[in-house]
């Protein structure tokens, strides 16, 4: 199925640059790498940490995450959680997202979604989990103090979002694509 969806885009013509594979199977993406460099280059490894799994699934180690390096993964793409955190009440950049960027990867992350924040980040779910306690995170507005760490101290080169609009809003105002 992974050559498939390459073979798709080529027969329809699309151009490469035009296409983020992306995959939570690390074979996929490595396969795209190897064998369709064109479409590969731009090959997303999508990280399934998720600790509220049963088993948890845990983050990617130090290890891992060279070997993805050495293997020419270029871009991860973790759970906007994994790479926030709260310090002091401010939202900063997590260790994970500090170690990522630190090997050298480009970081999409995913899912910017709505939620209710009247009450704070602590029980609007998954995508919250940067901020267990709502120390950050208290009204919606809030979600842009995420966004610019995001963008600015992450330096994420894109979003996965189910409501755009914040998250375009946000990118017009700052300059950025």
């Amino acid at each position: 199925y992974a050559q498939k969806m390459i073979d798709t885009f080529k027969s329809e013509g699309v151009n490469p640059k035009d296409v983020w594979p992306q995959s939570f199977n690390k074979a996929d993406v490595l396969y795209w790498i190897k064998s369709e460099p064109r479409f590969g280059r731009q090959a997303v490894y999508l990280d399934d940490i998720d600790p509220t799994a049963t088993p948890a699934l845990p983050r990617l180690s130090l290890a891992e995450l060279k070997e993805l390096k050495s293997q020419g993964v270029k871009i991860i793409a973790p759970p906007i959680f994994a790479l926030l955190a709260v310090e002091n009440g401010e939202i900063v950049p997590s260790q994970y997202a500090k170690d990522i960027r630190g090997l050298g990867f480009d970081v999409i992350t995913w899912s910017f979604e709505r939620a209710d924040l009247r009450k704070g980040a602590a029980n609007a779910g998954f995508y919250y989990l940067f901020d267990p306690k709502g120390e950050a995170v208290k009204k919606d507005s809030d979600m842009y103090k995420a966004l610019d760490v995001l963008a600015k101290k992450v330096g994420v080169i894109g979003i996965f979002s189910d409501w755009p609009g914040t998250v375009s809003y946000y990118a017009s105002c700052m300059g950025l694509k």
